[in-house]
């Protein structure tokens, strides 16, 4: 099933349990889901193919606030409030030949610092996966979905995309490519799933609040776990097992996301929270996912080859 972006298929800046899904499909139903990024003030010059759908959404109206444009919500047959839902992203590509980076005043890591609002179009090649900045360097591109999410708890009502939860969202984390396998848990029927904020490429952190913006297309295999019992997000890469944690306070994110990971190699390798504690300490690697969503972002990768249980 492919699922193309537009006025009817997308919803900009907030995520509601009530949203009706634009599709459903069967637990461990693959899905292709186009995406468009940005409001008509990032649009390119000529020479730049801009989607015309996001032409189209432009039309229907831009929110009064910030958020992000995603596509969804998908329904998941047979997910229940308590399930885990398991997004393998199988493929991440672009859409678009370029992609746009902005800092504004009152906003970034360094909110203070810089009076003006900047912006920068970067032209985007897809055969050689790179980024060219204005000033002649060249990035390889390494395309990922900043936002991914369920439904929140229907009590929390209409939320913001901005700042990543439990249910996902705007987690900005740079591991989360093709052959990544991210876990969320479901808070409603259906689950719910939307996906958008397409990056080209991101450093860990996100410091000036954006990475370069662009339109991707994303192929996922969805499927409804009951045997996992997870109240937040997590993640796998092929090689390694990723914690999370967001909180306003970065101390805090440390704690969640380390805690978590303690009890996940205490499980996976059959040895005690003191001694998984410590193997984090030798072998775990926190990182700093980003500093810029209110709710900030940390995440721990531990080698799952570490993990096996001693025969």
């Amino acid at each position: 099933m492919i699922i193309t972006a537009g006025p009817q298929t997308c919803h900009w800046g907030y995520f509601d349990a009530n949203l009706a899904p634009v599709a459903t499909v069967p637990s461990g139903a693959e899905v292709i889901i186009n995406t468009v990024s940005g409001g008509p003030d990032v649009l390119p010059g000529a020479g730049f193919h801009i989607p015309p759908e996001l032409l189209e959404i432009h039309k229907s109206g831009v929110p009064g606030v910030p958020g992000h444009l995603l596509t969804g919500p998908v329904a998941v047959e047979g997910a229940l409030p308590g399930d885990v839902l398991q997004v393998d992203i199988l493929d991440v590509t672009l859409r678009q030949d370029w992609g746009y980076t902005f800092i504004r005043p009152l906003a970034g890591t360094l909110p203070l610092d810089f009076a003006d609002r900047h912006d920068m179009t970067v032209p985007l090649d897809a055969q050689t996966r790179t980024a060219t900045l204005p000033w002649g360097l060249t990035l390889p591109l390494a395309p990922f979905f900043g936002v991914m999410a369920v439904a929140p708890p229907p009590g929390w009502g209409r939320i913001s995309t901005i700042e990543p939860r439990a249910h996902g969202g705007n987690l900005d984390n740079k591991e989360l490519v093709a052959g990544t396998t991210l876990y969320l848990p479901v808070f409603t029927e259906g689950a719910l799933f939307s996906c958008g904020d397409g990056h080209g490429a991101q450093g860990d952190g996100e410091v000036c609040v954006t990475a370069i913006e662009t339109a991707l297309q994303g192929r996922f295999r969805l499927t409804v776990r009951r045997d996992l019992q997870l109240t937040y997000p997590q993640a796998e890469t092929p090689t390694h097992l990723i914690t999370m944690g967001m909180h306003p306070d970065l101390d805090v994110c440390v704690e969640i996301a380390l805690r978590r990971m303690i009890s996940e190699v205490s499980e996976r390798a059959g040895i005690s929270h003191a001694e998984a504690y410590m193997l984090c300490s030798l072998a775990g690697d926190l990182r700093i996912t980003q500093t810029v969503n209110r709710e900030k972002g940390v995440h721990m990768m531990i080698a799952k080859s570490l993990l096996s249980v001693p025969s």
